[in-house]
């Protein structure tokens, strides 16, 4: 396995407009590392007031295996919330309802990133006629997903390399599916 250091180049902190044109698009071939970044930072700058450095560290370390996310990411075939061509934050919603990935740049926090993916995945979900949303979600992201109408199933323990991180495993009925 050939690790790979983060390249901090692909992060973006520009000085953008209060209504920065924002776009939701699908996935294209060459995101890959844009999204390492993204993911890094969503996890160091966002959710370090819930966990430890080591933790941090451990879910999203500087060197990773670049093959080994590539494939994964193309896998799940993510939405990409972009900001004045940037990529600001990704999401992916799989055919069961699983959200695997939902990370928005430090950098974007708080711009109506998360939101705009937010309402694509579940524009999404209905569109695909998906009745139950869920995912793994990390403290940092709960009141986020809460806000959405999503209910906490099962408090969690995982492990990574040795490391406990706490999450929830949250889900919602989409009601214009299931009623």
């Amino acid at each position: 396995m050939a690790l790979q250091k983060l390249d901090d180049s692909l992060t973006c902190n520009l000085g953008l407009q209060p209504h920065s044109p924002m776009l939701i698009r699908n996935f294209h071939p060459g995101d890959e590392p844009a999204l390492r970044a993204v993911f890094y930072s969503s996890v160091h700058d966002l959710a370090r007031h819930h966990y430890t450095a080591e933790q941090l560290d451990v879910w999203a370390p500087c060197q990773y295996d670049a093959a080994q996310w590539g494939e994964r990411v193309r896998g799940n075939r993510p939405f990409i919330a972009e900001v004045d061509g940037c990529i600001a934050g990704f999401a992916d919603l799989q055919d069961s309802g699983y959200v695997d990935h939902f990370f928005v740049a430090g950098a974007f926090a708080g711009r109506g990133v998360g939101r705009a993916l937010m309402a694509h995945l579940h524009q999404s979900a209905a569109a695909q006629g998906i009745g139950c949303l869920f995912a793994d979600v990390s403290l940092s992201a709960e009141p986020f997903f809460q806000k959405w109408g999503f209910g906490v199933d099962a408090r969690q323990q995982v492990e990574r390399a040795g490391v406990v991180l706490a999450n929830a495993r949250m889900s919602k009925l989409l009601a214009a599916i299931c009623s």
